[in-house]
């Protein structure tokens, strides 16, 4: 399989169909695996938020649900499709459950990891401290490897299916939203 860029990957939709990525050809891509029960899921309301006001430049977003971290999203893919919508009136594409670390995780993730591996939590936000210390008392060397640490981590992905950017659960709109629109000119 040529992996120079994303689009030479297929993911399931939440009706478990195949999707190319390369129906994204020419589009600025936030890829991003999500929970409905994580002290992260408000982050709904930003990704709406740049959807509704970026998407007709071309701005699409992938949500991929991931039960890993703390078992955190256990819905069936229609349940929390439903979820998502109703508390976040999401209008982005979502994707079938999937695992984004080990021996289950999609090629898809394996292939972001390797592109841009762990950047870090930002120092100011409210739930890094609980994060280091969680992750400091139960997986040694967590900060050296590449591995997905939590919900909503994102993955932004330039119009030539280039991973431009890593984003951790900790980065916020603010964060995000220059370099995507840098993107988008």
């Amino acid at each position: 399989m040529n992996t120079d860029n994303i689009y030479q990957f297929t993911v399931e939709s939440t009706g478990k169909e195949s999707v190319s990525l390369s129906d994204y050809k020419g589009k600025v891509l936030l890829i991003v695996n999500t929970a409905s029960r994580c002290g992260f899921t408000p982050q709904y309301t930003e990704l709406e938020e740049m959807y509704e006001e970026l998407s007709e430049q071309g701005f699409e977003i992938l949500d991929f649900p991931c039960n890993q971290f703390g078992e955190q999203a256990p819905e069936s893919d229609n349940e929390y499709v439903s979820f998502c919508q109703i508390n976040y009136h999401t209008q982005f594409a979502q994707f079938h459950k999937i695992e984004v670390n080990g021996d289950n995780e999609i090629p898809l993730y394996t292939w972001l990891k390797k592109q841009k591996g762990f950047a870090g939590f930002d120092a100011n936000h409210k739930l890094t401290t609980i994060l280091e210390n969680m992750f400091d008392a139960n997986i040694p060397g967590w900060r050296e490897t590449s591995d997905i640490k939590w919900n909503f981590t994102k993955f932004l992905i330039d119009r030539n299916g280039n991973v431009i950017e890593r984003f951790e659960p900790t980065a916020t709109k603010e964060d995000m939203m220059p370099k995507i629109k840098e993107l988008l000119k």
